[in-house]
């Protein structure tokens, strides 16, 4: 399968140096070219591209409200955020916008590629470890982080679906949860996609907000 990609960045150099990285390989393809935000939400809508690769500083509308609009409008566009600035502050912002995850521009591209590919399949390249560091640095700042946070959609998951949801919200990979809970690997990975789909995210990086916000994991 061909993974379709859409490029957002206000430099036309990088633009073009992105595309022709793309370009190279047999299973992805760059739609479109936006040099603003706002450009990128519109192509977004008609083109319905695979992954998004999007810029945080952008003129006019800025890449995190784009990746939020974005996200609405194209639910099965992933977005992937790269940026010139390791700032804790544009990952958060960016992962809580919807983005599937956060990529500095330095990033080398065989480190790109893979990361497209993951985002594509539905995971997140945002390490888990991280997220967890920038969802207690920021926790504050999370949409009811205040009140006792139970959400009814825990109903929905089995004990072991719990379990298992506690492990990526502490920051686990799969591997760590498997060795944690005595599980096979396999068996994990198909956990974790049972628990997005009861819970209706879209990847790692949600549940372990959602984990956060539910109170099932709480920040040290």
């Amino acid at each position: 399968m061909t993974i379709r990609i859409l490029i957002a960045d206000d430099e036309a150099l990088l633009r073009m140096a992105f595309s022709t990285v793309l370009e190279a390989q047999p299973d992805m393809a760059p739609v479109g070219e936006a040099a603003d935000g706002g450009e990128a939400v519109r192509l977004a809508r008609e083109l319905r591209p695979d992954v998004v690769l999007m810029d945080v500083r952008m003129p006019g509308t800025d890449g995190i409200e784009a990746t939020r609009q974005l996200v609405e409008i194209s639910p099965r566009s992933r977005v992937l955020i790269l940026t010139t600035f390791d700032l804790d502050e544009y990952a958060f912002a960016g992962l809580n916008a919807g983005a599937s995850g956060f990529l500095l521009k330095n990033t080398r591209p065989e480190e790109l590629l893979t990361a497209i590919r993951s985002v594509a399949a539905g995971d997140a390249v945002v390490s888990p470890r991280i997220t967890r560091r920038l969802l207690e640095n920021f926790r504050p700042h999370i949409p009811g982080g205040g009140g006792a946070g139970h959400d009814e959609r825990l109903s929905r998951l089995s004990a072991r679906e719990r379990e298992v949801l506690v492990q990526v919200g502490r920051g686990l990979s799969n591997t760590e949860i498997a060795a944690t809970l005595y599980l096979a690997e396999a068996t994990v990975k198909s956990h974790l996609g049972r628990i997005l789909h009861k819970l209706e995210l879209r990847d790692r990086v949600q549940a372990v907000i959602f984990a956060y916000e539910s109170r099932l994991v709480r920040p040290a």
